[in-house]
């Protein structure tokens, strides 16, 4: 059973646990081998050339290459082992981190909308695929690499000793240098990134109004403070990655000046001259790797940070059980809602209830909160205080995925998905053509679609054609129609319609209230007001009037009468007093 307190990446990292250790276990003969050309040189040395058998040289030969071989088989396989961790961890966590990218989305009302975590999903994959991560499976081995070396001689593990603690120096230096400045130019790169994305979204309204050149200036600002961070870090990398491989190659060819005098005075023989200079520098390989390969190493730690903070804050959700299929009463008490991350509320203390198959326009001046309240009322927004039940149901309580069906929703902005008309209407899902027929049939948009190149199977976005803003909105309300909802808000609904896709709703309307399902409707044009039953008035958050709509439409008149004659009265008294 998974513990409780980690995330899906770390359970992913736990499943592929026993797949890192045989890496290490692969890793283990793959250094193990990494002596044999040191050995197959004192060999040569020690007992080709002082006893001139060609016999020898050739079986040694043999053996070498035979285990040069299983060398390179073993690091393949190792490889490939890697390679298959990083798909299985994406197969475990993609869904997950989608997941998560869509309840930030959602929880910062879009403000947060990025396929980031996805991208360090990817970059962290790749991370694990490239060569850089063998160096921390290699660097262990430093210690055995030493201990080989003073067998060789003691001067050769002093020197190899020290050399180590030199570069280990300058493996922390570069971390401490650059550790900081990456991780905030990466952190700045993805800013800039998300602000071009929103940007582009609004190509149209950036090139009618010439917003562009100074859009492009304020981008250049972002831009430029990402490349200073990134030069300043990579010029300080650059420098200890130069330094680290310098170093590394001056003591290789050293050590071969020190084999020398130990071979002069016949401390050692001449074999061991070179194998000493080959196994120090595959001793230090690793150390120098890690420094070369330490910009990857810095973008995968921000990445998995990034990661693990997401999903930390997206822990698997808690299972529900299955509710029957709402009838569509709705239920509001002492609703207080804010906008995602504000402690700022929009809606105040609202409280109604609605029977059942009823239709309820709900109606009032710009930000009164009544695109507000329909995201309540679809558990789209959480409340800050008191709830709102379908059916005496918490609508937040409710599986999303099984609810799903029962909602239908066309919000003032109409986004369609990219892919055909028939999938936009289906949701998606499972397309049953008579469901979708019926429901593009109600939204009045059959015959628009039968006109379109390939029908229903037409696809629409990047790869195929643009609707019309009134096009748009039809679909947009055969999909909220689609599968004989209970709960239907609309959003402005009319907003981009003419005179035929007016009738339209009226009569999708008549229609989805016959099958007894609750309608909600949001609107600021008085011709589809026949349609409802009763109307809500929103005013600066507040519930200002609620009842049958005749009743509340004579008390708006009333009202309205009355707010007139104030200002006649007023008016004369402004006069007399302007001419004292």
């Amino acid at each position: 059973m998974r513990n409780v307190r980690e995330n899906s990446l770390q359970a992913a990292l736990k499943i592929c646990k026993g797949s890192f250790i045989s890496v290490g276990f692969f890793s283990f003969f793959v250094n193990a081998l990494m002596l044999v050309p040191s050995f197959y040189m004192l060999q040569v040395y020690g007992r080709v050339l002082t006893s001139g058998s060609i016999t020898t040289l050739l079986m040694l030969t043999l053996i070498m290459t035979a285990l040069m071989v299983t060398m390179g088989s073993l690091e393949w396989t190792r490889s490939r082992i890697m390679v298959r961790i990083s798909s299985r961890l994406d197969a475990l966590l993609g869904r997950d981190v989608y997941r998560a990218s869509f309840k930030r989305a959602l929880d910062s009302g879009g403000m947060d909308a990025s396929a980031q975590p996805l991208n360090d999903l990817t970059g962290l994959r790749q991370f694990l695929t490239g060569a850089g991560l063998f160096a921390f499976f290699d660097a262990p081995w430093l210690p055995v690499y030493i201990g080989v070396m003073f067998f060789f001689h003691p001067w050769y593990g002093w020197i190899a000793i020290a050399s180590a603690i030199v570069l280990l120096c300058l493996a922390a230096l570069n971390e401490k240098l650059t550790g900081k400045a990456l991780a905030e130019a990466n952190k700045q790169n993805i800013a800039a990134n998300l602000y071009t994305t929103k940007n582009l979204r609004n190509a149209e309204v950036i090139q009618s109004m010439g917003m562009l050149h100074s859009l492009i200036a304020r981008w250049s600002v972002r831009q430029n403070k990402v490349l200073h961070l990134q030069s300043v870090a990579s010029d300080k990398s650059g420098f200890i990655t130069s330094l680290s491989k310098t170093f590394r190659m001056l003591v290789q060819s050293l050590i071969l000046g020190v084999g020398a005098y130990l071979a002069v005075k016949q401390e050692i023989n001449p074999g061991l001259m070179i194998a000493g200079s080959l196994l120090l520098g595959r001793a230090l390989a690793p150390i120098d790797m890690m420094i070369g390969g330490w910009k990857g190493f810095i973008t995968a730690r921000s990445q998995y940070a990034r990661l693990n903070e997401i999903l930390d804050r997206q822990k698997s959700e808690q299972e529900r059980m299955s509710l029957p299929a709402p009838e569509g009463r709705v239920q509001v008490e002492n609703l207080v809602v804010g906008a995602p991350g504000s402690k700022t509320p929009i809606l105040k203390n609202i409280s109604f209830t609605v029977p059942a198959g009823s239709v309820v326009g709900i109606i009032g001046p710009s930000a009164s909160g009544k695109s507000t309240l329909a995201r309540a009322l679809l558990g789209v927004w959480a409340p800050q205080h008191g709830v709102v039940r379908l059916d005496g149901a918490d609508i937040n309580n409710w599986d999303k995925r099984e609810l799903g069906p029962h909602i239908g929703y066309l919000p003032q902005d109409i986004e369609l998905f990219e892919g055909s008309i028939s999938e936009n209407i289906a949701r998606f899902g499972e397309i049953e053509p008579d469901k979708v027929i019926q429901a593009a049939r109600m939204a009045g948009v059959h015959e628009m679609i039968l006109q379109l190149p390939d029908g229903y199977d037409t696809v629409i976005g990047s790869e195929g054609i643009s609707l019309s803003g009134g096009q748009r909105q039809r679909v947009g309300l055969a999909r909220a129609l689609y599968g004989n909802p209970r709960l239907l808000v609309l959003d402005e609904p009319n907003s981009n319609l003419d005179d035929v896709g007016e009738r339209a709703l009226a009569s999708a309307i008549r229609q989805i209230k016959a099958t007894d399902a609750t309608i909600f409707i949001i609107t600021h044009r008085t011709n589809i007001l026949a349609q409802l039953d009763s109307l809500l008035v929103m005013h600066n958050g507040t519930l200002a009037l609620s009842g049958p709509r005749d009743k509340v439409l004579a008390e708006l008149a009333a009202q309205q009468q009355t707010d007139l004659a104030k200002q006649a009265r007023i008016s004369p008294d402004a006069a007399q007093a302007g001419k004292a």
